[in-house]
């Protein structure tokens, strides 16, 4: 079952018509012109002469080339206390008209040096307000080694 769909182009006296005919299979353009038209419209025939546009359907594009991708930025840190697990609060934003949006409260992420008793140093963490009362209040060894943390890597 061919379906053919025409489109027509007119200029000054004569027309060119151009049949665009569906297969299943492929598509193909074939240009039907009149010996006037051709003549009138020389630069149409002249440019598309020996033009055949196909579209098959069995084509199936490269696939890119596989390889070990690494990537040059460090990865984002996640918005998460490593001691206390406090994280990303989702709530709503409430507008005068009462209209809801939501909206992420994050944690109180801060970078500190804590001193280390044990290692005799500074440590540099990033940990939550709470998590800084918490150590003030225990110790960082105790504090650490109950969140499972080990602070000789850093």
């Amino acid at each position: 079952m061919a379906a053919s769909t025409t489109l027509g182009v007119f200029s000054g006296t004569t027309s060119t018509r151009f049949s665009f005919p569906k297969t299943e299979s492929s598509y193909r353009l074939s240009l039907k012109t009149s010996a006037n038209a051709v003549s009138e419209l020389g630069f149409v025939a002249s440019h598309l002469a020996g033009l055949k546009i196909s579209y098959d359907v069995s084509f199936e594009p490269a696939r890119p080339i596989a390889t070990k991708f690494a990537p040059a930025l460090q990865p984002v840190a996640r918005r998460v206390c490593p001691f206390t697990g406090k994280k990303s609060n989702k709530a709503n934003k409430v507008s005068f008209s009462n209209h809801k949006t939501k909206k992420l409260q994050f944690v109180n992420l801060q970078y500190k040096k804590v001193w280390w008793e044990a290692g005799k140093r500074f440590v540099k963490l990033r940990l939550s307000t709470k998590a800084l009362k918490t150590i003030e209040k225990n110790g960082l060894d105790a504090v650490a080694k109950k969140a499972g943390i080990d602070l000789r890597k850093g």
